[in-house]
């Protein structure tokens, strides 16, 4: 079952900051190759920004050459929504936690086999979350 996160505008504006709140609220989008986490090549979770709902496995990110982080398919029942999305004169998809309602990025169909989709999303609207053990 997904937990719905409810703020008010305020409230993200001051969790999230200037540039997380564009994305993340606004709709917005980095510019490419301009994430923190496109090179990221650790083993761990992607999750939401906002809400810190898991998303993405390292295990499915792969260089798509776009500029942002690309994925080929979410974890099973991530909280992901897909919206049709007809802004700047064309027909998209667009990615959104289910959770919070934040934008994410947006879906193609040109990915790698085995789904052939590219979840294409802002480094902004993720947090990374290592799976390396802390040394004791």
């Amino acid at each position: 079952m997904t937990r719905a996160v409810k703020k008010t505008d305020a409230q993200w504006q001051q969790e999230l900051g200037e540039e997380r709140y564009y994305i993340c609220r606004l709709g917005g989008t980095e510019p490419p190759f301009s994430g923190s986490l496109l090179n990221e090549k650790r083993t761990g979770t992607f999750a939401c920004a906002a809400c810190g709902a898991s998303l993405f496995s390292s295990e499915v990110k792969y260089d798509s050459g776009s500029g942002w982080p690309s994925f080929y398919e979410a974890l099973e029942n991530a909280p992901v929504s897909l919206v049709n999305d007809t802004s700047h004169g064309m027909v998209r998809t667009e990615v959104r936690c289910k959770s919070c309602d934040s934008h994410l990025g947006h879906l193609f169909p040109d990915g790698p086999p085995p789904t052939g989709q590219r979840y294409c999303v802002n480094s902004l609207s993720l947090v990374f979350i290592s799976a390396d053990k802390p040394e004791s």
